[in-house]
This record gives structure tokens, C-alpha cells and sequence, in this order.
């Protein structure tokens, strides 16, 4: 095995994620920062302005949080294929959703939200297939690099979001989960699965003329910045030109080859005469070529440019160097994959820019939880299930200042008691001297401070005088006006 170039990188988060990481939503906000929330809030109350009018009420950073934070919770209970209301129901539901707002202001903001003017998009000179998202889709990968840095193993592969909706760059791939959606080609660490760089496939353009290293062309662009790094891709990128490529940035790969290159030797294809886990090797002075057989009548290729010998670990298969290695770091996108499907955000939607945000949403949870995970590493010492543990705490505390900000009690009563428990520890903790029954009374009585003519009823009570309030003279949900001051 030829010897590697020394990595410049420190392996794991960089300097400005370990200095900004001081809780979970803090690390989450790393990569949804200030000026994508600007730049979607922006766009929502222009869509929600004009197809509401003087109705709509403007959302801000704290609503749009929070929107999140639902998704990210709905994805950790597993209601990905459950209807949204009953995620707000009384006796099917959980008391988190409808505490922080109601199902109809969620379904609203799900209709309404935007990511670019609608009205300007038209006259852009240049077609943009992803126009709709491409604002916040760069500023978002733009963040991806910043805080993390890959180990010595990195992975590339396409992952599918999926989508069955109008697009105009949706492609089939029939191996994949969905098979159907957006073709995202992704950079990762093969180790954490850390997605340091990500490109959405939109196609060639229609006055585009054909290419042919297409996929080497993207695999370059989305690797620039690494050095001393080994490359695993599959059969998509690999090829005898993007190994000198990458050679000459100081960094090596390992990959599967498709059987039709032309550069492929014809002693290398031919099965004729092959034995069961045979090996065969060409070789030139940077780069390894293997032929291998794992059954009767089939072969894989594999080409290296970070192996220079016919090593052979296997004992009773027989496996190459290779073959092992190539299968060891291969997954990194796989696993990035399958953990982010199993508490998926998303929700079933007919616009693909909002699929793509859900998406964002996922792996931005992902990678939040490697730099929270690496930046604390006695955090739950032995826990199990730890990226679940970590999505709940996200999620709710994404939720909690809407909460806190809430002037109105939900119906539901374990919602109710969930708000009015938030604001307590706001403000501060439940004197022991106040009874729960105190706060919600079984009857219904006039409100003290309403006029006797508007006849308002509650049977909410004040926890220091015990007066009747409704929601109008409540302050703080606890207290009325009179006590709070």
C-alpha cells in the first residue's frame, strides 16, 4: 500500500463549531443561521401577504423555529405516514404539538412558506431549475465544510429524496428507497457520515451540450478543499481520469468501475476459465485495476489508486485489499441515509422545494448531532438510542419560546397543563403552597374583571387570588393582571 500524504485538517469539528456549540439548539443553528431564516421568513409573509392579505399575521424567527421543531418531532415519533391532524388530536395526539399552536395556524404555514419570490423568477436571464430553493440551498452547504472536517476516509454517492410530484429534474433509480424523487450527489465522512458537501442533480440544461465526465466534472467541484484524503465513490464517478485528477490534489481513491470503460483491458472482463474468489491485477505506475470473482460467472471491478500490490487479506473468500477497503468506507452515505429516514421530517407535500427543505432539515439534525456528540463526548456516556434522545431535545427546544410566548390556553388539557408548566419554569419554579386544582376549576364562573354586561365565563382561576380570568386579563397564563404587577 503506497504511503498517504499527511492530512492538514484536524479530523471532527472545527474551531467555530466548538465555540458556538454551547447547547443542542445552538448547534443546530449553526447551519440554519440568521440569514436563511431572513430570507424564508421573507418570502413566506410576501407569499402569505398576498394570498391572505391584510389577514395574515406576520411570522417571525421564533414561529419558524418552532415550525421546525414540530417536523423534527413528528420525524422522532415516528408519524411520517400519519395524517397531521391526528398529531394534534385529544386522544390520538401528543400535547407538545397543540401547545405550541394550532393545527390550523401549522397547516398554514406548511401552505404558505416560501423560499424566493415567486413574481421575480420569471425574469431571471439564465433558467434555473432549482431557482425555487437556490438561495437557501447554497447559504446552507456553504455552512456544511465550516464545521466539520472529514477523517482520512470520505465517501461519495448520490442519495434520493422522494418525490413523485412535478419536477423537472425528478429522476427514477430503481435501487434506491422511493425510487422515485431528487437525486442529491453527496460528499460524507465515511466514519460519521457527516455530509460535508452536497450538490442536487438537476440535469442538463436544455442549450447544454452533452458531457460525458459529467459525474467526474461534479465530483471535483464538490470535493474542492480536501487534501490527503482518500475517496470512495461508486460506479457512478470512478473512472481512470478522476483518479489522476485527484492524485494531483493530493489525494487518492478506491471504487467500483463499470464494466464498459474503454480503458478497461480485455483480460481483466473475460470470465473464461476464472475460478471462484480469483483475483486479477493490472497495474500501472499510479494506479491498481482488479477483477474479482465472489461467484461463479460474476466479477466486480475495482480500481485504486491508494493500492500499489496484489494484497490479499481474505483467508477463505480470498478477498483483495481492494475489495475489503472499498467495502469498509463505502457506506458512508448508505448509513446517512437509513438514520435519517428513521426519524424523517418530512411530510407528504405536492411541492418539491418544500421536500428539499424537509431534507435540509434532516441531515442539518444529523450533522448537529456529530458536532453535539464529538463536542461532548461524556454526553450520555453509554446511553442507548442517542440520536433519538438528541432529536427530542432539539425539537423541543426549538418549541419552547413559542410556547412561552403563548397568551392563550389550549382546550386540550394536558396541553393546557403543558403550557401553563413551560411558563412557570420561565418565570420561575411553582410556589408548593398553590394547588393544581387552583389554576383550572371544575365550574364555570363569570371573569372578575370583565364587565357584567359581556357575561364572559372561564373556569380558569388565578393561582394567587383565586379570582375567575379569562384569556383577555390572564397574564402569563397563572396570574391575573392585578397579582403579576
Amino acid at each position: 500500500m503506497s504511503a498517504h500524504w499527511a492530512i492538514r485538517m484536524t479530523p471532527g469539528p472545527t474551531t467555530l463549531a466548538v465555540s458556538k456549540a454551547r447547547d443542542i439548539a445552538s448547534t443546530f443553528r449553526l447551519f440554519i443561521t440568521p440569514a436563511i431564516e431572513k430570507i424564508i421568513l421573507e418570502m413566506t409573509n410576501m407569499e402569505g401577504f398576498r394570498k391572505c392579505g391584510e389577514g395574515w399575521k406576520t411570522v417571525d424567527e421564533m414561529d419558524l423555529r418552532a415550525y421546525m421543531g414540530l417536523l423534527i418531532l413528528a420525524g422522532v415519533y415516528r408519524a411520517r405516514g400519519e395524517p397531521t391532524a391526528s398529531l394534534w388530536s385529544a386522544e390520538t395526539g401528543r400535547a407538545i404539538f397543540h401547545a405550541t399552536m394550532p393545527l390550523r395556524t401549522f397547516n398554514t404555514f406548511s401552505r404558505m412558506i416560501r423560499f424566493d419570490n415567486r413574481e421575480s423568477r420569471p425574469g431571471q436571464c439564465v433558467p434555473d431549475k432549482l431557482a425555487p430553493i437556490r438561495d437557501v440551498w447554497e447559504k446552507w452547504t456553504e455552512r456544511l465544510p465550516c464545521l466539520y472536517n472529514p477523517g482520512p476516509e470520505v465517501t461519495v454517492a448520490e442519495r434520493l429524496v422522494p418525490f413523485r410530484g412535478r419536477c423537472p429534474f425528478r429522476q427514477y433509480l430503481p435501487r434506491k428507497p422511493g425510487r422515485c424523487g431528487v437525486k442529491i450527489w453527496t460528499v460524507c465522512d465515511a466514519r460519521s457520515s457527516y455530509a460535508w458537501n452536497m450538490r442536487v442533480c438537476t440535469g442538463r440544461a436544455a442549450s447544454a451540450a452533452s458531457e460525458k465526465s459529467r459525474g467526474v466534472r461534479a465530483l471535483l467541484d464538490m470535493t474542492k478543499g480536501l487534501r490527503g484524503c482518500n475517496i470512495t465513490c461508486n460506479r457512478v464517478f470512478t473512472s481512470y481520469e478522476l483518479g489522476q485528477e485527484l492524485l494531483k490534489r493530493k489525494m487518492t481513491m478506491v471504487g467500483e468501475v463499470m464494466k464498459n470503460k474503454p480503458e478497461l483491458p480485455a483480460a481483466v472482463l473475460t470470465m473464461k476459465g476464472r475460478a471462484v474468489a480469483s483475483s486479477r491485477f493490472a497495474f500501472t505506475p499510479t494506479t491498481t485495476l482488479l477483477s474479482y470473482c465472489p461467484k461463479r460467472n460474476r466479477s466486480v471491478v475495482h480500481l485504486s489508486t491508494l493500492h500499489t500490490d496484489a494484497d490479499v487479506r481474505g483467508c477463505e473468500d480470498r478477498k483483495p485489499a481492494i475489495v475489503i477497503d472499498y467495502n469498509h468506507n463505502k457506506g458512508g452515505v448508505d448509513n446517512l441515509e437509513k438514520v435519517t429516514r428513521t426519524y424523517s421530517c418530512k411530510k407528504a407535500t405536492a411541492r418539491w422545494p418544500l421536500a428539499i427543505f424537509y431534507n435540509i432539515i434532516d441531515v442539518t439534525a444529523h450533522d448537529a448531532f456529530v458536532i453535539w456528540n464529538e463536542v461532548n463526548p461524556t454526553w450520555m456516556a453509554g446511553g442507548q438510542n442517542k440520536r433519538r434522545v438528541f432529536l427530542e431535545q432539539l425539537g423541543r427546544a426549538l418549541v419552547t419560546p413559542r410556547i412561552q410566548r403563548r397568551t392563550h390556553v389550549p382546550r386540550t388539557a394536558t396541553s393546557a397543563a403543558l403550557v401553563r408548566a413551560v411558563q412557570w419554569v420561565e418565570h420561575g419554579p411553582v410556589p408548593s403552597e398553590i394547588p393544581s386544582a387552583a389554576v383550572r376549576a371544575g365550574k364555570r364562573r363569570r371573569c372578575y374583571f370583565c364587565p357584567t354586561k359581556k357575561d364572559c365565563k372561564t373556569n380558569t382561576m388565578c393561582c394567587k387570588c383565586e379570582k375567575y380570568i379569562c384569556n383577555v386579563h390572564a397574564c402569563r397564563l397563572a396570574f391575573c393582571r392585578a397579582c403579576t404587577e
